[in-house]
């Protein structure tokens, strides 16, 4: 026959809070910017932080829910997302324990204008200045910004990933100049074009050229299944 438990009852365990936070970035008027949504409910309502949510029972992996949380708090749909790290600590939300795992997302500014959803009472472009913006962020968001802003300019050094924050179609000064405010440099014009050159991930758009001050220049777009290549060397 089983004894009865003696001594004191366990307490329930607090509740575990699991997050997904997404940093997206995008260029626009020349500044490489972050969407923030400012919170409409407690905790820190009133400040700006990065768009994010709780994991549900039916999301089907971790990028779905990292994929519907920018849906239904900006509007948006990114091309690009990417698994930043994870973060969690008994202080980073007043409301218990809580982990997240944050993604960083790139988009061009010519495919959207972000809108607020729920949990939200605005949704803004702010500029990066460094690794950071000028709202004091809720949570330890201003840390996983920073990281974000970290790993996408480490990674331009050596990959394609800028072509995700152009248009589908673009010119190769379009390309190099976006190289350049990310890696904050100037790029030698013909080396840059040798080196795009070699890693063949593009292609003419045929028959499109967009009108310039002395001849008209070609359009490009990615090669299909050529999203992101990587360099044999920094560039």
């Amino acid at each position: 026959m089983k004894q009865p438990q003696t001594g004191p009852v366990p307490a329930p365990a607090e509740r575990l809070l699991l997050t997904v936070d997404v940093a997206i970035l995008t260029l626009r008027d020349d500044s490489l910017q972050a969407l923030l949504v400012r919170r409409a409910e407690p905790p820190h309502a009133g400040r700006w932080a990065l768009p994010g949510g709780f994991i549900r029972p039916d999301d089907i992996s971790l990028e779905g829910a990292a994929r519907r949380v920018l849906l239904d708090k900006a509007g948006i749909e990114t091309p690009y997302l990417e698994q930043l790290g994870s973060y969690g600590d008994a202080k980073r939300d007043p409301r218990g324990w809580s982990a997240t795992v944050a993604y960083v997302a790139l988009i061009a500014s010519d495919r959207l204008e972000p809108r607020h959803g729920r949990n939200a009472d605005a949704a803004s472009w702010w500029p990066v200045v460094g690794t950071s913006v000028a709202p004091t962020l809720a949570f330890d968001h201003a840390r996983i910004l920073a990281a974000a802003i970290g790993r996408v300019r480490a990674k331009v050094e050596y990959t394609t990933l800028p072509v995700h924050l152009l248009p589908a179609k673009f010119t190769l000064p379009d390309l190099q100049r976006v190289y350049e405010q990310l890696l904050d440099r100037k790029l030698d014009k013909s080396a840059f074009r040798k080196r795009i050159a070699e890693i063949d991930f593009l292609e003419p758009v045929e028959g499109e050229r967009r009108a310039a001050s002395n001849r008209p220049a070609q359009l490009w777009r990615v090669k299909p299944g050529h999203r992101t290549v990587f360099f044999d060397r920094t560039i």
